[in-house]
Formats: C-alpha cells, structure tokens, sequence
C-alpha cells in the first residue's frame, strides 16, 4: 500500500530542446538543482531532443524550471511540461516507467568516473569528423561516441579533465567552423552517475579489456628415435691384383 501510494506521488518532468548538447546540459542541471531521477532522452527527429526526469512532484516542477533556464541560455528550449501522478497506461506506451529506469542502470560506466564531459555539435557528419579528430590532437582526451539526431545534426562526445576538454573543445570549435556549421557546444565538469548512465557511449569503453595472453612457445618436436636395423651386406669376392714382375 505504501508503495502504492509513493508512485502516485510522483511526477514526469519533460524538456526539450533542438541541440543534444543543450539536452545534456538541461539533464545536468536538473539532476543537480533537485532530487530526480533522468529516465532516458527521447530523440523525434530534426534536432529535437527530451530530456525526462521523474521524482516527487515538488522536485520534478523545480527541476524543470532550472531546466528550461539552462535551455533558454543556449537559446534551444522548445517546450517543457510537468505531469503529476501520471496514470500507469502512460508509463507502459511511453519509454518512461521504471523498466528504463532498471536498463539504464545496468550498464556499468566505472572507467568514466572523474572525468569532464565535453560535447561539440555540427550540422554535418564532415565537420563533426574534422572537428573530433581537432580535439584529440589539441589535448589529452578520448572520444568516447558520437550522436546523430536527425537534421544533419552529429554530436562528438569527448571525455577527459576539466582542462583539457575545455582546450579540445575550442580547438574543435574552430575545426568545426572551417569545415562546415557549428550548432552547440557544452563543457561538463563534475557529471553525476545518473547523467553517465544515459549517454552513449563507444563499445570498447564498456568491454573490459581482454587480458593479455602468452604467445606460445614454439619446441621442437620430440622426434621418437627408432630403433636401427642392421643391415647385412653380402660377401663380396677378393679381387686378386695382378702385379707386375
């Protein structure tokens, strides 16, 4: 019963956005300006980006507000909306219940723990393409995945320190503006677990790496001496020699 009663107490908070950064960076600060829970990203095409939260309805409507300031600063909010109590035929269509929740949070994000989160948004896979491969060679940070989210809009994301990201982000920016069209950039410093659960994220930064096997040795192979026959040779005549007198 009483957990009956905790569900219905709980709200949706949807925002969104027309940059997958700016979605990041509104999920950020809704996870840090209150105590919710990010579900996941919706992507519907042509840019356009949700981020839902869920938790008590107070925390949900704060959360949303903050939210929406940080998308009207980058200037890519689009809508936002709080829904109290939402009924549970809403949570089974929608890939917003618990399920998501318990997926989400299996996926094991350990080697990413302390490390900023740098995003650089292009409209174009070429500039996205130039603009990583800029930041990679300008500081010591890795490129964890990439997204695309309709448009012609490809996100590069990158991980490492809060310094370095900040100076490969730059360094991509003008990458990205020779090359083709720069849409968002965003610098995260100190992301919270439940942000790095919902990013994308390269396969071999989740595969654990295979340990290094010994070569074989390459032996000779023990050759079995077999024994020798003797083999006996016929008689042969004395040849007498004549010698000369």
């Amino acid at each position: 019963m009483k957990q009956e009663r905790n569900i219905r107490e709980t709200a949706l908070g949807l925002v969104s956005t027309r940059s997958f950064p700016a979605i990041v960076g509104t999920a950020d600060m809704m996870l840090k300006s209150a105590g919710v829970t990010l579900v996941g990203y919706e992507k519907t095409g042509s840019g356009l980006c949700t981020a839902i939260v869920r938790g008590g309805v107070a925390d949900v409507r704060l959360a949303v507000e903050e939210g929406a300031k940080t998308a009207e600063q980058f200037g890519h909010l689009v809508s936002k909306v709080v829904i109290p109590r939402p009924m549970p035929n809403l949570e089974v269509i929608f890939p917003i219940g618990a399920q998501l929740e318990d997926l989400a949070q299996q996926q094991g994000h350990s080697r990413l723990s302390n490390l900023a989160i740098g995003l650089l948004e292009t409209r174009g896979f070429p500039a996205m393409v130039g603009a990583a491969d800029a930041m990679l060679k300008a500081a010591d940070v890795q490129l964890a995945a990439y997204e695309t989210i309709g448009g012609g809009l490809c996100t590069a994301i990158i991980r490492g320190s809060v310094a370095n990201v900040a100076v490969a982000v730059e360094a991509g920016m003008y990458e990205a503006e020779k090359i083709g069209a720069l849409n968002a950039v965003m610098v995260i410093p100190r992301p919270l677990e439940d942000l790095e659960r919902t990013l994308p994220l390269a396969s071999y930064w989740i595969e654990e790496p295979q340990k290094e096997e010994a070569l074989p040795i390459l032996l000779p192979k023990a050759v079995k001496q077999v024994e020798k026959q003797v083999v006996k040779l016929p008689e042969l005549e004395r040849l007498t020699i004549p010698v000369d007198e």
